[in-house]
């Protein structure tokens, strides 16, 4: 599901299309929703409120570069499991939060690091991408967002079943994309405000409730 793009991507022609956040917004809602997607279970958006009861503790929020019609925003580093937390550079880490989007998507120096703690993982060409045994404990992975850790659990990154003996990653290189993507494999793990209430758009993060 992916309402919450900017309209100037819209590819509806020859009369753009409004999305469905701005049309909502248009007829006076006010402008944010949040996404509390849930691994294994359902999940669920609210639209023109922020429900407390839904995160603990305080929202984080970066702001969003809308220039490109996603909400693009710069982490500050990362870190693997219990290790040091790694600062590679906006070049690296800016990315878009996507509802649409499946898996985490990051740099492939990221990818391969984080890889390199997995026992018997791998890259697959026939896969497509990084393949781990199914019964491997995956590591944690944190993402730093303006000093607040952002944490996706070793178990969501498991992804689905490959064959008997591996399983796909949820953490795949973004190469030929561009930036990264921080798909449902991370928005399972938090609790994400989109808000367009102020004249930069932003993008907050909290743990789910």
């Amino acid at each position: 599901m992916n309402f919450q793009a900017f309209d100037g991507i819209n590819t509806v022609r020859p009369t753009p299309a409004l999305t469905f956040f701005t049309k909502l917004i248009n007829k006076g809602m006010k402008a944010v929703f949040t996404a509390t997607l849930k691994k294994g279970r359902a999940g669920s958006y609210d639209f023109g409120y922020i429900d407390a009861s839904k995160h603990t503790g305080a929202i984080t929020y970066a702001n969003v570069d809308s220039s490109r019609g996603f909400w693009k925003f710069n982490p500050s580093g990362y870190a693997i499991g219990t290790g040091a937390i790694v600062s590679p550079g906006t070049s690296v880490m800016t990315g878009i939060v996507d509802t649409g989007t499946t898996l985490l998507y990051a740099d492939k120096s990221i990818v391969s690091a984080y890889y390199s703690k997995v026992s018997g993982a791998g890259y697959s060409s026939s896969a497509g991408g990084y393949l781990v045994p199914c019964s491997a404990t995956l590591p944690n992975f944190t993402l730093v967002i303006n000093g607040y850790k952002a944490v996706v659990p070793g178990s969501y990154i498991n992804y689905a079943p490959y064959s008997s003996r591996y399983c796909f990653g949820g953490i795949q290189s973004d190469e030929g994309i561009g930036f990264a993507i921080y798909g449902d494999i991370f928005i399972k793990s938090q609790f994400i405000v989109f808000d367009r209430t102020q004249s930069t758009p932003r993008v907050g993060f909290a743990p789910q409730a």
